[in-house]
């Protein structure tokens, strides 16, 4: 540690202790980086300066290469902007603490927001003193570069030792799939123990491959397969009889025309280990590869479907586009551009009509030569943004009325500040959703309704919204009992049972506690 007189301009006009905050970030690159060796550093370095650290703000466990996730920077950078905050300084450990932004730039903004206030940031550990000083600056400038450069040195190299393990047949992350599960393996490839969701390896020379499921989900893989060649089932179709059965998906869902799609395309279920058909290094956002970047493994592990049933699915799909010339397809891809503002592969397989991303793949050369035909760029959909920003402040103000509502009528309303659900008189809980308005290919429009299936309401009250966005069109108060029966998307016009629940107001909430027929639906 540099010893300099670096709190000159910083002593107390009492005399005292100059206030100081610190700031330790912790990633998992380097054990001597954790958040005790640095407040360790730090509470010395201010010692021998004078200074007490009054506040302390900490991301453990943070990437630096983005201001996004790090709430403690974040909130730190507002105290700071606010001129609420109590101290003069910010001591940080070294340049690499406060990020390894990509962008050098970036880092140097976020510290001149702070010296603009009028704090400092001081890096401990630096051999040199952050005074401002042409010779600092460009000190500071070469460190943020070589800190920026070491992720993507680390990234290059993880990246190279993943792609030699999936040539060996090994599992590099993501969930196994329906039908299929994780199992360790020792370095002798000897099976140690197979992994539930949420679990790890916890030994460096493990490794992971995938296998076989329970025999009851390789059967419905199975079946889906024979549905889709053998009687002609749409992906749509056999996710509807999927969710009347009660089926699930791996990740406890229903199914969706999407998800039955990538159980149709994926060359896992053949026995095959493909990795890097998507990236997003150091955080940028995810693009979709073309086929020849794809790193294979082929034969890695037991499939659960032969080759030649995986064929034909896929001949089936790439066959329904054939319909189609090159200018009919991209059409329809502007369109669907056009009305949700993106377009993404697991976009294109939940539209009905249209090609499925294999089949623009397959056509193309990949997703992203498609897109560019169309002149689009993948990366975030700010109007998608815009319309959901708008819905959650909306959804206050329905909130509020389904609880007024209640309490006009006598009832109890409690809402549980960890789960967010309503608990109505003490016995049954409520949970609000909003449906974002889609519009299909033929102009109809079309609604989602996303169930809570961790803390299953008793009753949920979906909200439609109408073709703005902007205001509710109308509700469907829906029983806990029903909503395995409930489809994945509502059209305009719903008949039976589901048009039996859809109200045009709130007004209904009013009978709840009073109708028989919701308490024997509860």
């Amino acid at each position: 540690m540099v010893i300099f007189d670096a709190s000159d301009d910083l002593k107390d006009e009492a005399g005292g202790a100059i206030p100081v905050a610190q700031y330790v970030r912790m990633s998992t690159d380097h054990q001597r980086y954790s958040t005790a060796n640095q407040e360790a550093a730090i509470a010395e370095y201010a010692s021998l300066h004078g200074m007490s650290i009054i506040q302390t703000y900490g991301d453990e466990g943070k990437s630096g290469l983005a201001l996004e996730g790090r709430d403690s920077l974040r909130r730190l950078l507002k105290d700071v902007e606010s001129g609420q905050a109590r101290f003069k300084a910010i001591l940080v450990y070294d340049v690499s603490r406060w990020g390894r932004f990509q962008n050098s730039d970036e880092s140097a903004h976020y510290e001149y927001l702070c010296t603009q206030a009028g704090i400092r940031v001081i890096y401990v550990a630096e051999p040199f003193e952050n005074d401002g000083t042409p010779l600092t600056t460009i000190i500071k400038s070469v460190k943020r570069s070589m800190a920026a450069e070491y992720s993507r040195e680390l990234s290059t190299k993880v990246f190279a030792g993943q792609c030699r393990l999936v040539k060996l047949g090994f599992h590099q992350g993501g969930s196994p799939g329906f039908g299929l599960r994780r199992c360790l393996i020792d370095d002798q490839r000897r099976v140690k123990a197979e992994l539930t969701r949420g679990e790890h390896k916890s030994i460096q020379t493990d490794r992971v491959v995938l296998v076989p499921g329970p025999s009851e989900e390789v059967f419905i893989v199975q079946r889906i397969y024979r549905d889709f060649i053998e009687r002609g089932l749409s992906e749509r179709d056999i996710a509807d009889a999927l969710n009347r059965s009660g089926i699930l998906t791996d990740l406890g869902r229903l199914w969706t025309r999407g998800t039955v799609h990538q159980v149709l395309t994926n060359e896992k279920y053949i026995g095959n280990n493909v990795y890097n058909r998507t990236s997003g290094k150091l955080k940028t956002p995810l693009v979709r590869n073309l086929p020849e970047r794809w790193v294979r493994c082929e034969g890695a592990f037991q499939g659960v479907i032969s080759i030649e049933f995986f064929k034909r699915a896929r001949e089936i799909i790439l066959a329904r586009s054939h319909r189609f010339d090159d200018a009919q397809m991209l059409k329809m891809l502007e369109e669907l551009l056009g009305r949700l503002g993106t377009v993404s592969g697991i976009v294109i397989d939940e539209q009905e009509g249209m090609p499925s991303s294999s089949a623009y793949q397959a056509r193309f050369g990949g997703l992203l030569r498609a897109y560019e035909l169309i002149g689009y760029r993948p990366g975030r959909d700010f109007r998608y943004i815009e319309v959901n920003r708008h819905l959650r402040a909306w959804r206050p103000s329905v909130v509020d009325k389904v609880v007024a509502t209640l309490q006009r009528m006598g009832g109890s309303v409690s809402k549980n500040p960890a789960s967010g659900l309503f608990l109505i008189n003490e016995e049954w809980t409520l949970c609000i959703v909003l449906a974002r308005c889609e519009q299909s290919p033929s102009g109809t429009r079309r609604w989602t309704i996303r169930f809570d299936e961790e803390l299953k309401p008793d009753i949920t009250v979906a909200v439609r919204m109408d073709s703005t966005n902007q205001d509710a069109h109308d509700y469907y108060v829906i029983p806990r009992l029903d909503t395995a029966l409930w489809p994945r998307k509502l059209h305009e016009d719903n008949q039976g049972l589901i048009d039996s629940y859809r109200f045009d107001s709130l007004e209904i909430l009013s009978e709840l506690a009073a109708r028989e027929k919701w308490e024997m639906a509860l």
